[in-house]
């Protein structure tokens, strides 16, 4: 019995397996069977693989065929297996050296004509087979970019099906292949008798511009959208043209523009509640701006991500810009959580991982999907189970939700110009339950713009650029802090590391510890003011949060109260001053809804 091997990957999540593709010829009935756990679009490969390989000008192996992956008991999805079932078919017929091939993972599709086609999951799947020892990997030419990412790896990049035979056999590469859409050859290193690229974790292949407008580029599908990087756009790092939303163009909004300060730098989740028109999109838009660049590690995880999605632009490889979501209230659950037929797909909460996931008009989502925020909020990934199988994703984003305060928008304590009853406001805000609110730190009631914050201070609000460099500074002095610890933002510190190994100053905690005795406050809630205190330590540039930093914390925890409609910027513009006290209505208790009562008929 005539075999070769050599191997693929197979995905589950972000996690990749190393598949072992084994490929025997018998004397028997001529056919081709394929086994291991395939799905439909696997099992269809049979017909791929043997059009491509007789289009190729080879001879298909008129004998019994068997075609293995192994470990069987993993499920195996995609077309990605393509290009290693035709080799180990060839392999075993004698066509090319099985030595040459046992040590090598190829992944990519292949045409009917023998074309080798770009697959999703490029990066992971080169990540896993990094980890498990293999060097030498055959990738799609549109997709070689994205796989030299990964440092150590000898990246091959194949038009086709004949090209590769051509290279394995030490032949002349054929004068003329099929034309793909990206270029992205490889050369230079020879291994086993193939051009192989070094791998290198600046990416390879051109930078190109992204597409213009919206500050940023949107990636077509979800409307994802990745802000310019303040890395070069060079060297297959990812950059859009145009502009970045400025800080500078919202007018007024003090404590929101302060509350978005305290996000971006302590990476805690956000909370807008305004009438419409007073500037919470625009704020929202806005926080990417404020988000440091990504770390190496940081780019890879959310690059992999975007990678299986099949989000990640051919000639633009690496992400090194936080992403920015903002889906439409229509979503359904798998679109916003993850998961679809067959084994479950990444959805917006880990598409916008190490980003911002922004929901605008947040009360008319369903209720349902807005709940099963509060497991990734908590642990920073999502786990989907389906009958198919179960899948971990990254989900470590920052979450801005942006809701008016009644059906018609007009609401307020004032009771102005609001057409809704009582009832009516009680329920359209309840659709943000009290278990998801408690997981959001800071909360912001965004007041119409006035007259004199539009026109008597236009061109006076300070920058994006001047409140980045803030957060950046915020940012290094918590890394340091943090340092030989897994954590790397105040929002990522586990209430109880911060009572017992942080501990604050005596008296810093007086007014948190009486809004905890009277039931204004949970315990999570009591986690979530310490964390934001010290962000705004960090931001004031004090070694430890004092009783200043927490009233200022709980004033934004209690928003509803009237908290954030003071002018706190002042307060972390002026270094958190120790002279600053904020008014009494900010720790008073919120007075309760007067009951709905029907007319009485007359």
């Amino acid at each position: 019995m005539a075999f070769a091997r050599t191997c693929a990957v197979a995905l589950v999540g972000v996690d990749g397996v190393v598949v072992e593709v084994q490929a025997g010829l018998e004397a028997g009935v001529p056919g081709f069977a394929l086994v291991g756990l395939a799905d439909k679009a696997l099992s269809e490969a049979r017909e791929r693989v043997r059009a491509a390989v007789v289009n190729s000008g080879e001879t298909w192996p008129q004998r019994k065929l068997t075609v293995g992956l192994s470990p069987a008991s993993v499920p195996k999805a995609g077309s990605g297996f393509d290009v290693a079932v035709a080799v180990a078919v060839l392999a075993a017929a004698e066509r090319v050296d099985g030595r040459a091939i046992s040590g090598q993972v190829m992944i990519g599709e292949l045409g009917l004509d023998g074309r080798v086609r770009p697959v999703r999951g490029i990066l992971p799947a080169v990540l896993a087979a990094a980890e498990a020892g293999y060097r030498q990997v055959v990738v799609p030419e549109a997709s070689a970019a994205e796989a030299r990412l990964v440092p150590g790896m000898a990246v091959l990049g194949v038009r086709s099906l004949r090209q590769l035979v051509a290279l394995l056999c030490d032949e002349p590469e054929p004068a003329s292949e099929p034309e793909e859409d990206a270029a992205g050859g490889a050369s230079g290193l020879a291994a086993s008798g193939l051009p192989f690229a070094a791998g290198d974790s600046g990416g390879g292949g051109g930078g190109g511009e992204g597409e213009a407008g919206g500050g940023g580029s949107v990636l077509s599908g979800l409307g994802v959208r990745l802000p310019r990087s303040s890395a070069e756009s060079g060297g297959g790092v990812l950059a859009a043209a145009g502009p970045v939303p400025d800080l500078a163009d919202v007018a007024g909004q003090h404590a929101a523009r302060t509350a978005l300060e305290l996000a971006a730098a302590g990476g805690h989740h956000l909370y807008l509640s305004g009438p419409p028109g007073a500037g919470k999109t625009l704020l929202a838009e806005r926080l990417p701006g404020l988000l440091p660049p990504l770390t190496e590690a940081e780019a890879l995880e959310v690059t992999a991500v975007h990678s299986i999605a099949g989000l990640l632009p051919a000639d633009r490889p690496l992400i090194r810009a936080a992403p920015y979501l903002a889906p439409h209230h229509s979503a359904t659950m798998p679109a916003i959580v993850g998961g679809g037929s067959g084994l479950p797909r990444p959805g917006a909460v880990s598409l916008a991982h190490r980003g911002v996931l922004f929901l605008d008009e947040a009360p008319e989502f369903p209720v349902r999907v807005l709940d099963a925020l509060r497991q990734p909020l908590e642990s920073g990934e999502v786990t989907v189970a389906r009958a198919a199988g179960s899948l971990r994703l990254p989900a470590r984003f920052l979450l801005v939700l942006a809701a008016n305060p009644c059906p018609c928008g007009r609401w307020s304590r004032r009771g102005e110009g609001c057409g809704c009853s009582p009832a009516m406001v009680s329920r359209y805000q309840a659709r943000l339950s009290g278990p998801l609110l408690d997981r959001v730190d800071l909360r912001v009631e965004v007041e119409p713009v006035s007259r004199e914050a539009l026109f008597g201070r236009a061109g006076r609000e300070e920058s994006t650029e001047v409140v980045a460099a803030r957060v950046r500074e915020a940012r290094g002095r918590a890394a340091a802090r943090l340092a030989g610890t897994p954590w790397r933002t105040n929002a990522e510190v586990p209430g109880h590391e911060l009572r017992t190994r942080w501990r604050l100053p005596d008296g810093a905690l007086a007014d948190a510890e009486r809004s905890l005795e009277r039931g204004l406050l949970t315990a999570r809630g009591l986690d979530r003011v310490l964390r934001v205190a010290w962000t705004a330590a960090d931001l004031a540039g004090r070694e430890a949060p004092g009783r200043e930093e927490v009233r200022l914390a709980l004033a934004y925890r209690r928003a509803g109260e009237g908290a954030a409609r003071q002018p706190v910027r002042e307060w972390v513009s002026s270094g958190g001053g120790a002279d600053w006290e904020p008014p009494e209505a900010l720790l008073a208790e919120r007075e309760p809804l007067p009951p709905y009562r029907p007319p009485r008929a007359e």
